[in-house]
């Protein structure tokens, strides 16, 4: 099947960073010995910069598919093309030291110490010393391990997500345009996996790769995949799509099964804040008269308004009963607890809202406020999500 999804706005690689590649299967399968077929003909573009998650129940063919890329399996039929040239015509080594490699059992070798491990790639590569030791140390930072700290400890020595970043660090060290990811955080813990999964996002916003992504976790599909492809056994891709576009609009009852009938708070997730979605309260300023502030109030029929400074920036919020006496505004105003900023996404504001009890979340610039999301104004927005008219986000947290 021929998957094509239209890409979600990225932010610009960084200057300095290795050029990503576009990864093109043209009519792709696999058909093992035994007559089994691991993968169907697949026809899938992996944009050059993004990153994809092929998700899926176990022996749908994932790891099998992303394995033909760096052809730790060779394919039956078709082609696997890397910004247009067929990795079959590659050495197999030459190819895989351009592509770099994420497995879940990590694969440090435990003789060796972290340092020496993340310059593995270079060193094949002819690296002098010198400029692998500069490459070793500045990943390790990147990927947020102390090179004075853990550079010279070895693999057993270090923490199972410690071992993950030190694979990761490993894998980019020869700067590919590719990187291929086989499930990485699913041996550890969930809080560990969490950081993990917000630390590969930063990752990526840095370094810009082409990244496959292997995981059996929509869950984790959906927060860090700029699209994804749900596939199903025999190999097949049911839909290949961004995380709102699958959450909302399910290709078919598999697809709908397989993400869960949570799907709308799943959606939540990836779907950032938009200006038409605030409403906008009664402003008053801190220096106001409390006698002005409740005329105000009564004007409108509200029953609390927003508290704002000179500058615009939130400095809490007055409600109805308490916009009595003399003096002013600020010396009634209480504390804003529940705010979010601009770049959240749904779920964050909707989170913040439960956690404190709150009736409503502000939305800020910065310091300055832009509006109000209610639980209304939330559901609506949700809804204009799932018909396509508000943006999602890429990485949402």
């Amino acid at each position: 099947m021929d998957a094509t999804a239209q890409a979600p706005r990225r932010a610009s690689s960084p200057a300095g960073a290795s050029r990503a590649a576009e990864i093109r299967l043209e009519g792709v399968s696999k058909v093992f010995a035994d007559g089994t077929v691991g993968v169907a003909e697949l026809d899938l573009t992996f944009a050059a910069g993004e990153l994809t998650v092929l998700v899926g129940p176990s022996g749908c063919g994932k790891t099998t598919t992303m394995k033909m890329i760096n052809r730790l399996i060779e394919p039956t039929t078709g082609r696997v093309l890397i910004d247009g040239e067929d990795v079959t015509r590659v050495e197999p080594e030459q190819l895989r030291r351009r592509i770099g490699y994420v497995i879940q059992s990590i694969g440090l070798f435990p003789h060796q110490t972290v340092r020496a491990n993340v310059g593995t790639v270079p060193r094949l590569l002819g690296w002098d010393r010198q400029r692998i030791r500069d490459r070793v140390d500045e990943l390790l930072v990147t990927v947020g391990l102390d090179p004075a700290a853990h550079g010279d400890r070895y693999p057993a020595q270090l923490s199972g997500g410690q071992r993950q970043r030190a694979g990761v660090a490993r894998a980019l060290a020869a700067d590919p345009a590719v990187l291929l990811v086989d499930e990485p955080f699913s041996a550890v813990d969930p809080v560990v996996r969490e950081r993990l999964q917000t630390e590969f996002l930063r990752l990526q916003e840095t370094v810009r790769k082409t990244i496959v992504f292997v995981t059996h976790d929509i869950e984790e599909a959906v927060r860090i995949g700029d699209r994804i492809a749900v596939m199903s056994q025999g190999g097949h891709v049911e839909q290949y799509a961004t995380p709102a576009e699958l959450l909302g609009r399910p290709a078919n009852d598999f697809v709908a099964d397989f993400v869960g009938a949570d799907r709308g708070l799943k959606r939540l997730a990836v779907t950032g804040i938009d200006a038409a979605d605030l409403e906008q309260p009664p402003v008053v300023q801190v220096a106001d008269r409390l006698a002005d502030a409740r005329a105000a109030l009564e004007r409108t029929g509200a029953r609390w308004a927003v508290v704002l400074d000179d500058a615009g920036r939130l400095h809490g919020w007055l409600s109805a009963d308490r916009a009595t006496g003399p003096g002013a505004v600020g010396t009634a105003a209480r504390r804003m607890e529940a705010w979010v900023p601009k770049n959240a996404s749904l779920k964050t504001a909707f989170a913040t809202m439960l956690q404190l009890e709150a009736g409503w979340v502000a939305v800020l610039d910065d310091d300055r406020f832009l509006g109000v999301l209610t639980p209304e104004s939330l559901h609506s927005a949700l809804r204009r999500s799932v018909e396509g008219r508000v943006p999602e986000t890429a990485g949402a947290v």
